[in-house]
């Protein structure tokens, strides 16, 4: 079902909870993939850094996306969480 479609689940609203894992999870994934190039094909890091320019970069991505996405994940988990626990109360 598309985000925007006007056809709900009865009693579940649109709080933006499948949103956050979604998108949690595709920036969580997109640091990994960052950091396994970094490691497999662009010349690894060492304590000093990456070895190549490009390795720099996936570096970069790997320490932006990874605290970003699994905050993001985090906070979708625990909206769920608690829409499971208020559904289960009503």
């Amino acid at each position: 079902m598309p985000v925007n479609s006007p056809i709900r689940t009865a009693g579940q609203p649109d709080d933006g909870t499948r949103q956050l894992l979604h998108w949690g999870a595709s920036i969580l994934g997109a640091g990994v993939l960052a950091v396994i190039l970094l490691q497999s094909l662009l010349g690894g890091f060492s304590p000093t850094g990456a070895s190549t320019n490009t390795g720099w970069f996936a570096l970069i991505v790997a320490l932006t996306c990874i605290p970003f996405g699994g905050l993001l994940v985090a906070l979708g988990a625990a909206k769920w969480l608690r829409n499971r626990a208020l559904a289960r109360n009503r």
